[in-house]
């Protein structure tokens, strides 16, 4: 996903979430990140190794339902070979998030040990959750506590304020607002949050998005644009050309037969984000030279 847009997104509340993080973090036994399994890297937050330090890290590789599994299974592979604990999940379907609990007290297993040494076994473990916006950090925690405490929304940014959140009587969450980096040094990062939903669609160009999306999946995934579209790529179609082809089998046409390619747009946009065209990864471990 070459040459994208180059899209930056830094609302002020962002910069107040930064600074609530390095002043809470030296309460926190463990840090956990929500990412998108379909772009890992692209959806976390550059500066959170900054902000956190040394502290544990648990990876929550989310909607693993909508993602390429054999490519869930090379980012697991990698976040666990850089040290950190993996739990792979659907949240939206509470898959996953009954593993919580234990995944974080085997993280701690020496903290909470030295605990029990000290004479405070049962002392509470407070983890703090980061993610960007509308990673799915909402829903996880609602599933991970089962009661409906953070606002969960399908809409970027829309968790404002740090809440503390019980998930059994010795283990408490931190749930912190959704933060986007200040800008995207990599454009193709931008075009990858952006796919996913992860910038609002009013400061993108759809049919730019759609377009870049189309030549992804015509390069990686071409039998699931034969299959849902009846659109054969070939080597040499830009990805609007694989888009127009898309809308004129849709019927999508305008006067003077041209092919409504706005709409299609908003229509592939609509499909990949829900999983009706597929399951499909954006991006793989840097050693497999990834797109």
């Amino acid at each position: 996903m070459e040459n994208a847009m180059n899209i930056q997104w830094y609302p002020g509340h962002m910069a107040k979430t930064r600074r609530m993080i390095v002043e809470q973090m030296k309460r926190m036994d463990a840090v956990c990140e929500i990412l998108d399994a379909r772009i890992p890297l692209s959806s976390r937050n550059p500066d959170v190794e900054e902000l956190t330090g040394e502290k544990p890290r648990l990876i929550v590789l989310n909607r693993t339902d909508l993602a390429d599994p054999a490519a869930t299974r090379q980012w697991a592979a990698y976040f666990r070979g850089k040290g950190y604990a993996v739990l792979e999940a659907n949240a939206k379907a509470g898959q996953g998030t009954g593993r919580f609990a234990g995944a974080v007290r085997e993280l701690l297993a020496e903290k909470i040990a030295a605990y029990t040494e000290r004479g405070q076994a049962g002392r509470t473990l407070r983890v703090m959750i980061l993610g960007i916006p509308n990673v799915g950090k909402s829903t996880f925690i609602n599933k991970v506590s089962g009661r409906k405490t953070a606002k969960a929304e399908d809409r970027p940014g829309v968790t404002r304020s740090k809440q503390w959140i019980a998930v059994d009587r010795s283990l408490e969450l931190l749930d912190t607002p959704g933060m986007l980096w200040p800008k995207f040094d990599d454009p193709a990062v931008g075009m990858r949050l952006a796919c996913t939903g992860a910038v609002r669609d009013e400061i993108v160009d759809l049919e730019e998005l759609a377009s870049h999306l189309m030549a992804y999946l015509g390069g990686q995934y071409p039998d699931a644009l034969l299959q849902r579209y009846k659109v054969e790529a070939e080597p040499e179609d830009a990805g609007f050309t694989l888009l127009e082809k898309a809308g004129r089998k849709r019927g999508f046409l305008v006067r003077g037969g041209g092919v409504d390619t706005e709409r299609m747009a908003r229509i592939l946009l609509d499909e990949f984000r829900g999983g009706r065209l597929g399951r499909f990864t954006l991006e793989l471990p840097e050693v497999d030279g990834n797109g």
